[in-house]
């Protein structure tokens, strides 16, 4: 029986990580991506500082956003260009600058660009991260080691927003971000300590060639754009559950308050957490059979989120196979693509998540629209057929896919 790939009989494998670099990036992966999601429950407060209206105030989340845009595009790549560790430790720095810079906004305009820097910042160091370890692993557990850095990003997406809410209760909003500054800087120094040194990027080429080498990555690369499309589809599907979920919820005869709604963000740990082991598989070959139990599962989660009214169990148990059937296609498809381009992993990631950026908001686009026409109902039926089409369209290029990997 032979697996879903071929590794390269000579290539030379770096010595296994240990654990406690694997733990590390872990760790400081969840802690980077924080930055990017604590003004969400922060809103209201910050409306109220500055007298923003809260009809204006969701720019700061899209000048966020705008951030983390620019950062796929124009940081990450820098992972290939320069030396990993020294990368990560100057822009930890200028991310607690940053945050700082943030802590003491005197203005909108002020709070406006900060908030852009934090979330380009935020998402370099994270993706960058990501690329590191992928990097740093050998090809035999480089599925486990991303799935361990993914899983520490997805615990910082859902433990951000409570954090930040419970020091903003304590000690301010601004306190947040003096906090994340402070750990920003301990974080530091634990990268410089603790992160495994690899060799520079091999390749010495100019800035604008990188970039443009990215683009051509999506061109060109069959793994990334059947993966990315996959992405795209599965976290489409994300955003159209988390973007209205809040709506059912907060009506009767629910009406839940909004802590207690993002309390279901926390139920999906559990799921992305067991998603890890997607990476364990992808690393002995069994990919297609991680990615068709995964995709299976996205399609049946929304069985149960349809019977919403009837039981919050079933919204539950729906949370929990649509995080672990979503992040176990994200570990895999991360694990794919970065077997495809030792040199290119920064790129490679900066690539695939603009995939997600892509689908991240068409599906918070859709949802709201959906909800408005047809109500829960509709965005269940919405949910399950952008997961559907995600299945159909693996199998689809299943075996375009499956004739690359054997090149």
């Amino acid at each position: 029986m032979h697996s879903d790939h071929a590794a390269p009989a000579s290539a030379a494998l770096p010595p296994p990580l240990a654990r406690g670099a694997v733990r590390l990036f872990a760790c400081a992966s969840g802690l980077s991506v924080a930055n990017v999601y604590y003004a969400q429950p922060l809103l209201d407060a910050l409306a109220a500082e500055f007298s923003i209206s809260h009809a204006r105030i969701g720019g700061v989340i899209t000048a966020t956003q705008a951030g983390c845009a620019l950062a796929l595009v124009l940081l990450v790549p820098l992972g290939d260009l320069l030396e990993r560790r020294r990368l990560m430790l100057v822009q930890v720095l200028l991310l607690a600058a940053v945050l700082a810079f943030v802590g003491v906004a005197w203005s909108p305009p002020a709070l406006l660009v900060s908030m852009l820097l934090a979330g380009a910042l935020g998402t370099a160091m994270t993706q960058g991260l990501i690329a590191y370890a992928a990097s740093a692993a050998s090809a035999n557990e480089r599925g486990r080691v991303v799935g361990a850095a993914q899983g520490g990003v997805f615990l910082g997406l859902l433990l951000a927003r409570v954090l930040a809410g419970a020091i903003s209760d304590i000690a301010g909003w601004r306190s947040v971000y003096f906090c994340s500054a402070v750990a920003m800087l301990v974080l530091a120094a634990l990268l410089w300590s603790g992160l495994p040194r690899i060799a520079a990027p091999r390749q010495r080429i100019s800035y604008p060639r990188l970039i443009g080498s990215m683009f051509a990555l999506l061109r060109h690369d069959r793994i990334l754009q059947v993966r990315g499309m996959l992405a795209l589809l599965m976290f489409a599907a994300f955003n159209i559950f988390w973007s209205a979920i809040v709506l059912p919820l907060s009506a009767p005869p629910h009406g839940l308050s909004h802590t207690a709604i993002g309390a279901f963000g926390l139920v999906g740990a559990a799921g992305a957490l067991a998603a890890a082991r997607a990476g364990r598989w992808a690393d002995q070959g069994f990919e297609r059979a991680a990615t068709f139990a995964a995709l299976v599962l996205l399609v049946l989660a929304w069985i149960p989120l349809s019977s919403l009214d009837a039981s919050l169990w079933a919204l539950v148990l729906g949370i929990v196979l649509l995080d672990l059937g979503g992040q176990a296609i994200h570990v895999t498809n991360q694990s794919m693509i970065f077997r495809s381009n030792p040199d290119g992993h920064s790129r490679l990631v900066g690539a695939y998540m603009l995939f997600y950026a892509t689908g991240s908001g068409l599906g918070a686009l859709a949802t709201t629209a959906v909800y408005s026409l047809a109500g829960w109902t509709g965005v269940c039926l919405l949910g399950a057929g952008v997961s559907f089409a995600a299945l159909v369209f693996w199998a689809a290029t299943l075996p375009c896919e499956a004739s690359t990997r054997y090149k």
